[in-house]
């Protein structure tokens, strides 16, 4: 069936934003300008507050969602369902997740690529596949148990990559990009963590996802702003790139955005794209299918892989290619997005049916519900 216009609205809307995102903050990491007290020029290198930008982003999704309940609620008949009350501390947990996942990968970003920072986080579905076997009593499909070991291969090609290349092209020491690495995948265990919280205590009420996205994102932008204060003082030596070799300078950051505007443009978009991007993927479920929305988070890495390659922000690496092919693969594995080309060919279609006779109303990937990652986009 035909997409509809205001379906491949919603498709583009989600292909953008999720690019822009990450785009976007990377952007901001790559400025250069002067801080207080006549400081030296210096990077913007200010992960925690850029995390910070990301959660009002998120915040802003329960304001979209209250605007839409009123907005309802004045048709003669409405249809929007709110969802039922629960104690919001439910979000809690996995809010904490969410901001550690979400700062560990904003530090990484700073030394790494954005192309394989995006196609790093693809760790997430080995985690969570492996979590959801060990706490939610879940049975992986054959398909999804092959398609986390092809993600593993293909998380070994794009590390490969990184390691041979070293990005001399940006000055950054091969040190610093294999840290980053490693703190990319570390995140997407505590994405995982999160995700099967999400899964065990919260999906059981009926609540709607604009509002969990909102409530998680308002827990963890007033923990992580409170933070920022004992960070302010917290010295970590040369592991930072501030002058006063901090966790995070936020006073630093604001001098700096009054030395070079552009800056607080980059913030911006970053803080806008995923309030976008929550509700473009949301919608993007409701209206086609969560198995489309997998489809256009794939291409959002190539977006950000090649507008990367064009603006001259990272060099072309062929064994990159490769592991992004093999993880599209182990991705495509994993959510099932074989079926439907497997029940076409007559030979292989009794193989699809048996899979879901294996497991019936399990081969969902915890990746598929109605709640789009944050964390996994930003």
């Amino acid at each position: 069936m035909a997409w509809t216009k205001y379906q491949l609205f919603l498709a583009g809307l989600m292909l953008t934003t999720g690019s822009i995102n990450t785009l976007s903050a990377k952007w901001a990491d790559m400025f250069s300008a002067k801080g207080c007290n006549d400081d030296p020029e210096h990077k913007f290198s200010h992960p925690f507050l850029q995390a910070v930008g990301m959660f009002l982003g998120e915040l802003s999704c329960l304001a979209v969602f209250y605007i839409l309940i009123c907005h309802d609620r004045r048709r003669p008949e409405p249809k929007m369902n709110p969802g039922q009350s629960f104690n919001p501390l439910l979000f809690f947990p996995p809010a904490m997740c969410d901001m550690t996942a979400t700062s560990l990968m904003y530090v990484a970003l700073n030394m790494t690529s954005a192309s394989s920072f995006q196609m790093l986080r693809g760790a997430v579905i080995i985690f969570t596949g492996l979590l959801s076997v060990a706490f939610l009593g879940r049975r992986l499909l054959p398909s999804q148990w092959l398609g986390i070991c092809i993600t593993i291969l293909g998380l070994v090609i794009v590390g490969l990559a990184d390691f041979f290349s070293g990005h001399k092209d940006d000055g950054q020491k091969l040190s610093d990009i294999i840290t980053g690495d490693l703190l990319i995948i570390m995140a997407q265990v505590i994405v995982s963590v999160q995700m099967v919280l999400e899964e065990k205590f919260v999906y059981k009420h009926d609540v709607h996802p604009l509002r969990a996205v909102g409530t998680e994102g308002f827990f963890g932008f007033v923990v992580l702003s409170l933070l920022l204060i004992p960070f302010y003082f917290i010295h970590v030596g040369d592991f930072s790139d501030n002058p006063r070799q901090v966790l995070e300078d936020a006073l630093d950051a604001f001098c700096q955005i009054g030395h070079q505007p552009l800056i607080i443009l980059a913030l911006l978009g970053n803080t806008v794209s995923i309030a976008f991007f929550n509700f473009a993927g949301i919608s993007v479920t409701k209206e086609i299918s969560a198995t489309t929305r997998m489809v256009l988070d794939s291409l959002r890495t190539l977006v950000i892989w090649v507008v990367s390659l064009a603006l001259g922000w990272e060099q072309f690496h062929g064994l990159q290619v490769l592991g992004f092919l093999v993880l599209l693969l182990g991705t495509a594995l994993y959510n099932g997005l074989h079926r439907p080309l497997m029940a076409r060919i007559p030979c292989c279609a009794g193989m699809v049916s048996t899979e879901e006779e294996i497991s019936p109303g399990e081969s969902e990937s915890l990746l598929g519900n109605g709640r789009v990652q944050a964390a996994d986009d930003s």
